[in-house]
This record gives C-alpha cells, structure tokens and sequence, in this order.
C-alpha cells in the first residue's frame, strides 16, 4: 500500500475507524475515502454499488458493523444479524467485482463456541453452538469470514481477515445503550465517584473472564500486516492471549478511579460467555504484539470519559 493508494475506510467514525484513519494521516496516506452513514447506506446494494463504481477504492477496510453490550445484542438479535450480514455481503461482493486490491476484514472473538476449549485456537470455529447473547452477531461475522475465504478459493482475492478480542480506547462509547463491558464500567465508577454514591451495581457475577485490546494496538497490527503484505489463510486472532475476570476489571477500574464505595453484583443478569480467552501465537509468529497494558488503557479511558463530561458541561448521563 503505497501512499497514493485509494483507501475505502467503512465505519470511520467508529472507534477502529477513527484510530486507523488518524494513523493513515499521520503517515501521508492522502488519497482516503470516507462516507458517513447519511451518505452511504452500506445495507443498501445499490448505494454501495454506485460508490465503488465511481471511486474505485483499491483497498477497502471492513470495520464497519452494528456493535453493542450483552444487553443490546439480546434485545435486538434480528437487527445485529441482518444489518452486519447486508454491509459485509455488500462490501467485500463489490470488492470483488471492482478488483480491489485487498480486503481487511474485521470480525470478534464471539465467533467461537460457547464452551469452546480454552484458550480459544482458530481451529476451533464451528465446533459447538455459540453463546446465545450474542448469537445474531457472532453468526454474522462468521459469514463474513467465509465469504472472504470462498471467494479468495473461487476468484483469488486478497483479504485479511482478523477477530481481535473485545476493543477499547480512544473513540469508544459511553452510552449506556451500546457501551461495551469495559466503557461501560469505567463510565460507572467515575459517574458514581461524581455523585458521592457509596454503592456501585455490577451486571452479572463477576467470574466471567475477558481480554482486552486497545484499539490502537489494533491499527498497528493492521497496518503492519499490509505494510508487509502478509498473505494469512482463513483467518486469524489479534489480542494478548491473557484475560482477566469481570471482577478483577471492576477492582481494578475502582482502585484506578479513586473510588471507595462497594461493588454490588447483580446475578439476575447474565455473565455471557464464562471465558473467552484467544490463542494468538498465530499472530506472535508473525512478530506483532501488543503494546498498551490495560492498566495504561483503563487510565486513558478515564481521562477520556472526564472530558467527555466536562467539555458537554453535563453531569454523568443517568
């Protein structure tokens, strides 16, 4: 990817998006193509049809997706499913039939069973029934994967596909309708340190274990693997390879806040998948690895969030 290159970066507003495209721009890419949802539907065939015909992109990044927490996924199962599969089958379909030069595909550590073995190899996808919370996205973005697999075996296109585990950082959300596990916990100790609450309400029991990737370690891992123009088969992991327990994060978020107060655990929710922990040698072979702890990561998250509330003037949103 030289630095000409046309570049198609779905979803750049989105916290991946908005990380990669800073770094791109950083590094001289000049020739960026971004469109915001008002307009370029992705689920829209047509619509995405128009742009690749007119811009044709030579490298298209494939980030973006409807995300969201347990709570979200579980209500909306319909939507996570049907709107992921219409923007990847619409993205990489034009890719091919507009000869881009590399797909980059991003997918989610969900996509491995439920009681997948741990930690979780990339031989391990479809062996078992997923976990039911998430089940709609994790499906997905498992058809996104081989979709990108068939059509490399059918018509020889290039794509990297990669399931990083769950992402944070600079970008991430804070609402309380889409938030994931570690924004939305971050948001809860700092929101109750500000409103002198003593207790703060945890979902589920605590013993579910989960890895953390910031998402500017991700961009980096991305950009390395076009920078060397890596060819990778089907598909691989991208995080860590440690994982920590849902109450350990909490403790952690609590002690790094300031906070004082307990930690209450609400066990009528659900703890979604128990462990989900990848194996990335894979990815360590290749020479990429992590950078940011998550003890740096969490202390950025919370600077972030203080701004956020302080720039809106606002008290933390109830």
């Amino acid at each position: 990817m030289n630095k000409n290159s046309k570049i198609y970066i779905s979803g750049h507003k989105g916290m991946v998006g908005s990380a990669l495209l800073q770094k791109l721009n950083i590094l001289g890419y000049s020739n960026i193509l971004v469109k915001s949802r008002t307009e370029l539907d992705l689920r829209d065939q047509s619509q995405v049809k128009k742009i690749f015909e007119l811009e044709k992109p030579e490298y298209v990044f494939i980030i973006a997706a409807k995300v969201g927490g347990i709570s979200a996924n579980m209500k909306y199962p319909a939507e996570y499913l049907y709107d992921n599969l219409m923007i990847q089958n619409n993205l990489i379909h034009f890719s091919y039939i507009y000869d881009v030069k590399k797909i980059i595909f991003l997918g989610s550590s969900c996509i491995y069973p439920k009681d997948s073995p741990q930690p979780m190899k990339e031989e391990y996808l479809l062996t078992g029934p997923l976990e039911p919370t998430n089940e709609g996205y994790a499906i997905a973005k498992i058809s996104g994967l081989k979709l990108l697999e068939f059509y490399h075996k059918q018509y020889g296109t290039s794509y990297l596909s990669l399931m990083p585990s769950n992402l944070y950082g600079p970008g991430d959300s804070f609402d309380p309708s889409h938030s994931h596990v570690l924004s939305a916990t971050v948001k809860k100790f700092v929101d109750a340190i500000m409103e002198n609450k003593e207790e703060v309400l945890m979902w589920g029991s605590g013993i579910a274990r989960r890895e953390f990737l910031n998402v500017n370690d991700l961009v980096d891992i991305m950009f390395n693997l076009l920078d060397k123009n890596i060819t990778i088969e089907n598909f691989i992991n991208v995080g860590p390879g440690e994982d920590i327990s849902i109450k350990e994060l909490a403790e952690l978020v609590a002690s790094l806040t300031g906070y004082k107060g307990k930690i209450l655990w609400d066990t009528t929710k659900p703890n979604g998948m128990l462990k989900k922990c990848m194996e990335v040698s894979k990815m360590k072979s290749l020479g990429l690895i992590p950078k940011i702890s998550l003890e740096d990561g969490i202390k950025q998250m919370i600077v972030d969030y203080k701004n956020i509330v302080l720039k809106n003037n606002l008290s933390p949103e109830k």
